[in-house]
């Protein structure tokens, strides 16, 4: 038994360890305006923009944003939320 979750355990960290590398789990979020902050520790939520829900891309969304808050402030713009938000970030 114990060899079969040593097996289990190998075979998810190396299915995450390839999932890592290929980028799958890189987030889809759009940098915008000047500078950009993709960093997380660097960016602080600054706002909503545009219809909710948000029918747009991360793109569209990046647009709103900027066009409603300015860039700067605006680094990083994402549609997320179960409600599907445009969210605009500023740095910290």
């Amino acid at each position: 038994m114990a060899k079969n979750i040593n097996s289990i355990s190998f075979t998810v960290l190396l299915l995450v360890l390839v999932m890592a590398s290929t980028g799958i789990l890189k987030s889809e979020a759009q940098t915008c305006g000047v500078g950009g902050c993709p960093n997380l520790v660097d960016r602080v939520f600054w706002g909503e923009c545009g219809p909710a829900p948000f029918t747009g891309t991360n793109a569209e969304c990046c647009t709103c944003c900027v066009a409603k808050f300015g860039s700067p402030p605006v680094c990083w713009a994402v549609v997320e939320g179960s409600d599907t938000h445009c969210h605009c970030y500023k740095k910290k």
